[in-house]
């Protein structure tokens, strides 16, 4: 039988920044270790469209443990793909029209809300749009930009793979309780 109990926000908050982070490390070494031999071989869009599709596939298992109903594993997968494919790509169409901090920043605001309008409409909560927007891009933001920071300062290989850790930990700890927020009712 399966639980209809949400999980806790303490616990959607733990899994998801343990699990999240774990996940962000992956990938950002796959960027630390193998950024130009991604971009050799499948070009600047593809190598983000593989680093997207792995962040959908791994994160989606871990975030399916927090969902009970309907949307439970395996079509969370669905779901969580289309809510992460919807913040990337609106994370790249705001970064590529303004390469600098502001484009980031803008990213961060239309990526989170991409995916809090996913989540919301999915879960027929539409009245939580602005709190998870909120909660979302708060995590989204402080976890790219502690991340870069940490990548600025210490550079190379180390720099990227805590900034991959930082994203992972905070904006984890984000969809974590997104999931949890969304699911309440």
């Amino acid at each position: 039988m399966e639980s209809t109990t949400i999980p806790s926000l303490s616990r959607s908050i733990a899994t998801g920044t343990i699990g999240f982070g774990l996940v962000s490390l992956f990938v950002f070494a796959t960027v630390a270790y193998g950024e130009r031999r991604m971009y050799q071989n499948f070009g600047m869009l593809g190598a983000y469209l593989a680093w997207t599709v792995t962040f959908i596939v791994l994160s989606a298992a871990v975030f399916g443990t927090l969902v009970v109903g309907r949307w439970r594993l395996p079509r969370f997968y669905l779901l969580f793909g289309l809510a992460f494919f919807a913040y990337a790509v609106a994370w790249m169409l705001a970064y590529y029209n303004w390469p600098n901090t502001t484009g980031e920043v803008i990213g961060s605001l239309a990526g989170s809300v991409s995916m809090a309008l996913v989540f919301a409409i999915a879960f027929e909560s539409i009245e939580s749009i602005v709190k998870l927007s909120a909660v979302l891009f708060v995590s989204n933001f402080l976890g790219y930009f502690i991340g870069s920071a940490l990548n600025n300062s210490l550079g190379d290989q180390i720099g990227m793979l805590l900034w991959g850790v930082a994203y992972g930990l905070f904006f984890g700890a984000g969809i974590g309780a997104a999931l949890h927020i969304v699911q309440r009712r």
